[in-house]
């Protein structure tokens, strides 16, 4: 497809995030796939101390959610997919989850919320129809629920929608309209949103449109000018944000609905894991989306502009990467809340990093100095740590993609070690081919880290990244993939 049109569709996408940026407060998705998450307490405070007034939560998270408690963030708790058949299917299910995760928290622990996310992305087309027939029954029993709760007008349910959703097929805005497919199951799920008084949620990831594409131009994902503009009759969009929104705008048009209020769920940019994927674009990206929102001005279809949920707040090790291996990296923070690089927010407000992280020893497990990296078993050692960790910064274009063997394995060797929290052990699964040392292996001048993990008192073997999202053995695989290509062609070498 050309790049004209290749920003209103999206095959590829993502089940986790950060929220929203606006003028009166940033918000985020916080994510918690991970095998080491920060405690929720200190991720409220961090939000907090970062102007963070808003967050996006994929699934009710009983301890985030009772760390959100009284906290003056607004809530927009998430029903995952697999939910939604049951759910669909029984109004009892239905007020028994608004019960649990709405009242409960709403009256006991004084969580602020504003919304619930019926499912996530359940139209994408890589989804095969699986959540087709499910996700309007299911909004519309939550609704029901919510109403029967005395809750109908204070909090409104909603469903995340990919922007694959809608398209163009002349390549502009104005010929936007619903995928053919889900047309008219999209009308009706507008109509219901729109007559409860509730808002059209929407994703918008100008980063996978230019890794769908090689062809896209790189700028127009941007918000500082592009030479390759779409012009649309009278109007021109110099970046692909805009033209993606007003492209829903002129669907909602068509149908009848052109003024239903709408929230950006999740827009970011990662930071690893793909050769566009990295700290100087993620800040040209997300410095502009935040001043080009702060700004006040909208699209030219709409002048007031939306609320922006930011794709996220925290990196997540746990994450399917199915999609990509930059699923994992998309936070403005890294996994224990330090900061990835610097944002300035509103009133020139800087970002302030996590406060009160505990940490594993300072220790790294790394290929001992006396291994062979010729040795034949050394690939299956770094595969089998690959397996039972994150090694997705190890792929081409990525943070940790140069080094040679030795740091390639050193660098898995560790993630395993931190992973199983230091587990005595851990680091000897490797043979011969390892050793424990104090001594920091981060080369200076190199963006790779060698992580020490966060110490949350938990010391039992931790179950295979990607498990709790379904990716699992593809994830595995995927990352050592990318391992064992530069390891092949450092023995070529």
């Amino acid at each position: 497809m050309s790049f004209r049109y290749s920003f209103t569709v999206f095959l590829f996408f993502i089940l986790g995030g950060c929220e929203q940026l606006l003028v009166n407060g940033l918000g985020c998705n916080w994510g918690i796939q991970a095998t080491h998450p920060l405690s929720p307490d200190i991720v409220v405070q961090l939000m907090k101390e970062n102007g963070i007034d808003k967050v996006k939560l994929f699934e009710a998270d009983p301890r985030a959610m009772q760390a959100l408690g009284r906290s003056g963030i607004q809530v927009m708790v998430g029903i995952p997919n697999d939910m939604l058949a049951g759910i669909a299917s029984s109004v009892r299910a239905a007020e028994e989850w608004v019960s649990r995760n709405v009242s409960y928290f709403l009256s006991t622990r004084g969580v602020d919320i504003r919304y619930v996310a019926v499912g996530n992305e359940p139209f994408l087309t890589t989804y095969n129809n699986r959540f087709t027939q499910t996700t309007f029954p299911a909004l519309q029993n939550i609704q029901a629920a919510l109403i029967k709760a005395g809750l109908g007008r204070d909090v409104k349910a909603t469903v995340p929608l990919n922007a694959d959703v809608y398209q163009s097929d002349t390549g502009v805005p104005s010929a936007g309209n619903f995928r053919s497919d889900i047309h008219d199951l999209m009308v009706s799920i507008v109509k219901f949103l729109n007559d409860n008084g509730a808002p059209l949620t929407i994703n918008i990831y100008p980063f996978l449109s230019l890794y769908a594409d090689p062809h896209f131009p790189v700028d127009f994902a941007f918000f500082d000018g592009t030479a390759s503009p779409v012009v649309d009759g009278s109007t021109t969009y110099n970046n692909v944000f805009d033209a993606n929104y007003d492209t829903l705008i002129s669907a909602l048009e068509k149908n009848g609905y052109g003024s239903i209020p709408i929230i950006i769920g999740e827009v970011g940019w990662p930071t690893d894991g793909d050769t566009n994927a990295n700290t100087q674009l993620a800040r040209r990206f997300n410095q502009g989306l935040i001043n080009h929102i702060n700004q006040g001005t909208g699209t030219p279809k709409r002048p007031t502009p939306p609320d922006v949920y930011l794709f996220s707040l925290i990196d997540e090790d746990a994450k399917s990467i199915e999609p990509g291996n930059f699923e994992r990296h998309w936070g403005v923070f890294y996994f224990d809340g330090t900061i990835k690089y610097p944002l300035s927010l509103e009133h020139g407000r800087n970002l302030t990093a996590a406060k009160g992280v505990r940490y594993l020893q300072r220790q790294w497990c790394v290929m001992s100095p006396d291994a062979n990296v010729m040795d034949p078993n050394l690939p299956e050692r770094i595969n089998f740590a690959c397996t039972y960790a994150d090694c997705t910064s190890l792929g081409y274009g990525s943070s940790c993609g140069g080094m040679d063997v030795r740091g390639n394995a050193s660098y898995a060797f560790n993630m395993y070690y931190q992973t199983m929290n230091q587990r005595r052990g851990s680091c000897e699964e490797f043979g011969n081919f390892s050793i424990i040392t104090r001594i920091d292996p981060r080369v200076q001048g190199s963006s790779c880290r060698y992580e020490v993990m966060i110490d949350n008192g938990r010391h039992e073997r931790v179950r295979n990244p990607g498990t709790n999202s379904g990716g699992n053995i593809l994830c595995s695989i995927v990352s050592w993939g990318f391992v064992l290509v530069l390891i092949v062609c450092c023995y070529l070498i």
